[in-house]
């Protein structure tokens, strides 16, 4: 019940975003290239979007966007698990737990193609992190700073902005936006800027001028 309440809620999350496949991916199944008015609809939204600046990063600290992957959704399973179970293959579970603790799992990573094992341990749970699609450092010097707790808190745990990933890739990702880091996989690249532009129009994060040209790019090759 609760796997199927955590994948029904993300469901209706895709459906918000209006930007079909590009919005999440599911079961490890990489998504498919976005059609042409998936991209036009990520162009327009695009140019929606604010472009200022950054600003200092002055009072960042995670603990402003709430405790690590909370259980937003009140499905009784943490966000990060929720998102191993959502993103990976041939998972299993820690024993009562109700599928929430996830033991192991394969992962086809979309930023760079390859297929990694995941097995939970101190020394071996990194191989698959959970990446912030927009980081929260670069939304919080992007916007971030006036929110309320209760949106900086819902912004770090939306599974729009959530992706399992390959650990080694995430950091070095760390905090970058568009015009510094892209994934090396070319083929994800669309989808990749096309989920951040979504985040980034729910939210409101604006775009400096380098990361708007650094998205144009990408989009004008999809």
């Amino acid at each position: 019940m609760r796997a199927r309440a955590f994948m029904a809620g993300l469901a209706a999350v895709t459906m918000l975003t209006g930007c079909g496949g590009l919005a999440a991916q599911s079961g490890g199944k990489d998504p498919a290239k976005p059609d042409s008015a998936s991209v036009s609809d990520a162009r327009k939204k695009l140019d929606k979007l604010q472009v200022k600046g950054r600003a200092a990063r002055t009072g960042f600290d995670r603990d402003e966007f709430g405790p690590a992957w909370s259980d937003v959704d009140h499905n009784g399973c943490d966000t990060r698990n929720d998102i191993l179970k959502r993103d990976m293959k041939d998972e299993t579970f820690k024993a009562g737990t109700h599928d929430c603790i996830v033991l192991s799992g394969t992962l086809d990573d979309p930023y760079s193609g390859k297929t990694i094992s995941f097995k939970r341990g101190q020394d071996t749970s990194t191989a698959v992190q959970i990446d912030h699609l927009v980081p929260l450092s670069d939304a919080w010097q992007k916007g971030a700073q006036q929110w309320s707790a209760t949106k900086r808190k819902e912004f770090a745990n939306d599974p729009l902005n959530l992706l399992a990933v390959d650990g080694p890739l995430n950091g070095q990702k760390s905090d970058s936006d568009a015009a510094t880091w892209l994934p090396p996989r070319k083929a994800y690249r669309c989808a990749y800027i096309a989920r951040q532009i979504d985040v980034k129009s729910k939210y409101d994060v604006w775009v400096t001028a380098a990361e708007k040209t650094a998205m144009e790019g990408i989009l004008k090759d999809c």
